[in-house]
């Protein structure tokens, strides 16, 4: 019986708790602007309506521009029921998982950027072009950040490799993987969510004819990979693994809580980057991951 009661657990909250956070983001940037904003529940509400609407397709599309928001879809969730949740464990886990999840993480995104394309706009295709030109510099600090746990944990199973030891090699991991959720996310200043110009969008601009269900599925998608990556920031610098059951889940859910509001507090203070100094800002991700590879390395060493 409690098997079945963790997975419900685990279930209910990558499903029905990934929707709240871009209601987090939105209501943190609202109070920052001084403005009343929109409500916390807003993205339930449209995933609601988009849900009950028809698919509108451009002429040029095929049937697989409907197919791969689901398989963009798909992948995320197999990629967040491997991620385990404090005490509640992960969905599935075998060593080697880690791997599968950025396999899973990269599949997700070939699937956005070829339904993308499908449709012929030369607006969707600079948008695809610039998400994966993004995410090569993303993905090397994602490898290495990895690898940093990887080697400090003698594990590549993400149920322990998620039970890191505070030190200096937390603290570059904090701040590399943050910025590699920000890139991963398409929030500022990679990117602006709220952006209505078609030459700087780059996620929202590859998601444009999409419509009814598939949207829904892109946008709870997009949320569910958001919990994902703040519930890998949190467990990566994070040591929960001594604290009791009821202890370890109120500290995961804090630390997600406040990933989410420095999320927001990121978008209100600063304004998007350009284009030529985005390498740089995932260069830097990648050598503070690349760092804390190399503390840990040093550190096991005798």
């Amino acid at each position: 019986m409690i098997p079945i009661l963790q997975l419900l657990l685990r279930l209910g909250c990558w499903l029905l708790l990934a929707p709240l956070l871009p209601g987090i983001i939105n209501k943190v940037k609202a109070w920052v602007a001084g403005r009343r904003g929109p409500p916390v529940l807003q993205l339930y509400y449209d995933l609601a309506k988009l849900w009950k609407k028809g698919v509108v397709m451009s002429t040029l599309a095929s049937p697989a521009f409907v197919m791969l928001p689901a398989v963009a879809w798909v992948a995320v969730f197999g990629a967040a029921m491997l991620v385990p949740l404090g005490p509640a464990g992960a969905g599935l886990s075998f060593r080697g998982d880690a791997l599968l999840m950025l396999y899973l993480l990269a599949l997700a995104r070939f699937c956005t950027a070829w339904a993308a394309m499908e449709t012929g706009s030369a607006f969707e295709g600079m948008g695809a072009v610039r998400e994966v030109s993004y995410a090569v510099l993303a993905e090397a600090a994602m490898v290495a950040a990895v690898l940093s746990l990887s080697v400090q944990t003698g594990s590549i199973s993400l149920v322990t490799m998620l039970a890191p030891s505070v030190g200096a090699c937390a603290g570059l991991l904090a701040a590399g993987l943050f910025i590699v959720l920000l890139a991963e996310n398409c929030r500022v200043p990679f990117d602006d969510p709220n952006t209505h110009l078609e030459l700087t969008m780059i996620h929202e601009v590859m998601v444009l004819d999409h419509s009814g269900p598939p949207l829904a599925a892109i946008l709870h998608g997009a949320a569910m990979k958001l919990l994902l990556f703040a519930v890998v920031l949190a467990q990566a610098v994070l040591p929960m693994d001594h604290l009791r059951p009821l202890g370890a889940a109120g500290l995961l859910a804090g630390s997600v809580l406040l990933v989410t509001v420095a999320v927001g507090l990121v978008e209100s203070l600063l304004a998007r980057f350009a284009f030529r100094r985005v390498p740089l800002l995932l260069t830097t991700a990648f050598l503070l991951c690349l760092f804390a590879l190399l503390v840990a390395w040093k550190g096991g060493m005798p």
